[in-house]
């Protein structure tokens, strides 16, 4: 059942940017207390709207109603090298503050308003530590000022969603918290979120955070749709409305075509009476003044018919134009990978942990690789990828990438044994951004004419216009469209794909798209991601565990590690 008491209420909201973008038109809706999954697809304006709930943006018109303070955490976190933990918790201040009180630091001039920072906070150091334990995070003396620096990217996210908790604000906003996270992290975060107090929305296309909310709303354009129950069932609901919807448009449709033919049967026979009158008059066979009165009586009538057909027409296109409306036809990347001509069983790249193991990867096979977050798992495809772009793909088996020195990050090493090697990084930096956006992707299918890369481009939902900005103009998710159209659009195309958490920056339904289109790859696969269900979808004949240590052992697959 929907929740029924309203904590942010939106009306007819609108923001458009400097340059006319208008992420958000007109969108009315409600967030309820308790949990709510924001989703759309990207370009919705999903994080938008939750800066302009959180007050980091104003509307450009419309209103937006919070009940108390809203808190909110961005999709990336922005760190101060010298920041400490208090400080990713939002509670420096206040610690401090307490400090110098108790120890006496404080100066007698500023005595009353330190007691002002504190007000009812005393307990703030004891509160920080025992939500700090509860999120499995480090909690013992001196932990408020350990350096952020110290901390892996995944307990970095994890502190901070705790301070958000910490802080109690009426309506905390979060924003893809799961991205980058490992396993460990996110079964932490899932937990956080399981047993949140108070109001919650949190954009994600996390399916297993998905079902612990008690609300999915959907921002897509005409406006905010907000459904009572998990994200799987408002699959379920939205799939029996759009089959009913679909249903609805077959029906809209054949009434149309039936009063189509019924007019063109009317004019017909309007026509043939018209035929017959003209007739009669030619052969005189009634007296003028009666030929005239049944021309005027005929007039009538079929002016009539005419009508009369006219305007069932137009009632069952304008019911076609309303069914249409409730089918939805959302933009979608459109994935369909050529065909890399790899022989079964053809070595393309080897992969050996610091015990001498080795995993020797032959098309057409689709490896994961996964781990805890920091053990090297990039820097593991880094030096995978730079063996292929500097010419050693001849060299030993296991080699390591020429550049790349033993003990940086993993003592693993890897091996490309072709040059066909497609890479997809995490960072997305592999753009030169004084480049147009055609030319960033002309770069790796050089003999494509410009015309057809258009067309392909399309497929990504780069159109238009949009291929001839600069690479430097583009938004993250528009970044993230372009690089996987330069590694999918490539000719001739990659034989081995190396994707470094393919899923952060892609919504639901184009995750979808790109599972589609990597099930029918016939090339070697090699994919690092935390996204459980992306890499249990994704049929894989491995899983490679890396270690702190460079150790990489066989968690399930095929038991192809050698040694």
């Amino acid at each position: 059942m929907p929740l029924t008491h309203t904590s942010v209420v939106l009306h007819d909201v609108t923001f458009s940017w400097p340059d006319g973008a208008t992420p958000i038109a007109g969108v009315s809706g409600a967030f309820s207390r308790g949990r709510t999954g924001l989703v759309g697809l990207n370009g919705a304006g999903k994080s938008t709207l939750l800066r302009l709930v959180a007050g980091r943006l104003r509307p450009t018109s419309g209103t937006i109603t919070v009940s108390g303070v809203a808190d909110y955490l961005p999709q990336r976190l922005t760190l101060d090298t010298g920041a400490t933990v208090a400080d990713l918790l939002g509670v420096r201040e206040v610690v401090d503050a307490v400090r110098a009180i108790t120890d006496g630091t404080a100066p007698e001039d500023g005595l009353a308003a330190l007691f002002d920072v504190v007000g009812d906070a005393w307990d703030v150091e004891e509160r920080a530590l025992a939500e700090l334990a509860g999120a499995g995070l480090p909690s013992g003396d001196g932990v408020l000022d350990r350096p952020v620096g110290t901390l892996s990217g995944g307990e970095a996210m994890l502190v901070a969603v705790t301070g958000v908790r910490l802080r109690g604000a009426d309506v905390a906003l979060l924003d893809e918290p799961t991205n980058n996270l490992d396993g460990g992290a996110r079964e932490r975060l899932h937990e956080i979120v399981r047993t949140w107090r108070g109001t919650l929305v949190v954009v994600s296309h996390d399916r297993e955070l998905l079902e612990l909310v008690d609300e999915t709303a959907e921002l897509r354009t005409g406006g905010l749709t907000t459904f009572g129950g998990t994200y799987s069932r408002y699959e379920e609901y939205l799939a029996t409305q759009q089959e009913a919807a679909r249903a609805a448009l077959r029906d809209a449709e054949q009434s149309l075509r039936r009063e189509k033919r019924q007019r063109i049967e009317a004019e017909e026979k309007i026509a043939h009476s018209e035929r017959q009158g003209r007739k009669d008059v030619a052969n005189s066979r009634y007296v003028k003044a009666v030929v005239n009165d049944r021309r005027n009586s005929a007039q009538k009538s079929q002016g009539a018919r005419r009508g009369a057909a006219a305007d069932k027409e137009a009632a069952a296109r304008a019911a076609v134009e309303a069914a249409e409306l409730s089918v939805r036809d959302d933009d979608r990347i459109v994935v369909d990978l050529p065909d890399p001509g790899v022989p079964a069983g053809r070595r393309l790249a080897v992969l050996r942990g610091t015990d001498g193991r080795e995993v020797v990867l032959a098309g057409p096979e689709r490896v994961a690789l996964t781990g805890p977050n920091g053990v090297g798992k990039t820097t593991l495809l880094e030096r995978l990828v730079g063996s292929a772009l500097d010419g050693s793909v001849d060299g030993a088996p296991g080699a390591t990438a020429a550049g790349v020195a033993d003990g940086v990050g993993t003592g693993a090493r890897a091996q490309a044994l072709t040059d066909r090697v497609g890479y997809l990084p995490q960072r997305l930096d592999v753009l030169d951004d004084d480049q147009t956006v055609l030319d960033a992707v002309r770069a790796g299918a050089p003999h494509v004419a410009p015309g057809e890369l258009r067309n392909r481009l399309a497929r990504f939902l780069v159109r238009g216009d949009q291929t001839g900005r600069p690479v430097a103009t583009l938004s993250g998710g528009e970044r993230f469209r372009v690089t996987l159209a330069r590694l999918l659009l490539s000719d001739p195309p990659a034989q081995l794909l190396v994707l470094d958490e393919p899923t952060n920056n892609l919504d639901i339904a184009s995750t979808d798209q790109l599972v589609q289109a990597l099930a029918a790859y016939r090339g070697a696969l090699v994919v690092v991601s935390h996204d459980r269900a992306f890499l249990d979808r994704l049929g894989l004949d491995a899983e490679l565990v890396l270690a702190a240590d460079g150790t990489l052992r066989e968690e399930r697959g095929t038991g192809r590690v050698a040694g």
